[in-house]
């Protein structure tokens, strides 16, 4: 893994504007595929935060999925309630999210 795990408040602030945010990818019965992780990536490199949910005919638990996601795209799993998870990415380059505490 090429990042660093994020602290809890870190994922505490996260969580806290990630409640705030629509879910804009859907993992039904197709599972995770490659070609979604592709428009992941893409995603988290333009907004660095997303919601994601699991579709019940999907077969995979939120929590199966935000693995397979977050190991598929490098980035790290926020918040898993119910059948929304939530996922971070840093950009390096361009930031999006601004003001996160910083790791000690």
């Amino acid at each position: 893994m090429v990042y660093d795990m994020l602290t809890s408040k870190q994922r505490a602030y996260l969580r806290g504007i990630a409640s705030t945010y629509d879910t804009i990818f859907q993992i039904g019965k197709g599972g995770v595929t490659e070609a979604m992780c592709r428009d992941i990536s893409e995603a988290l490199r333009k907004r660095e935060l997303i919601k994601l949910r699991v579709l019940e005919n999907s077969g995979w638990t939120a929590r199966e999925a935000a693995d397979a996601v977050s190991a598929a795209t490098e980035s790290e799993v926020v918040q898993v309630i119910g059948s929304r998870f939530v996922l971070f990415k840093r950009n390096p380059k361009d930031p999006v999210i601004e003001g996160i505490p910083k790791a000690k």
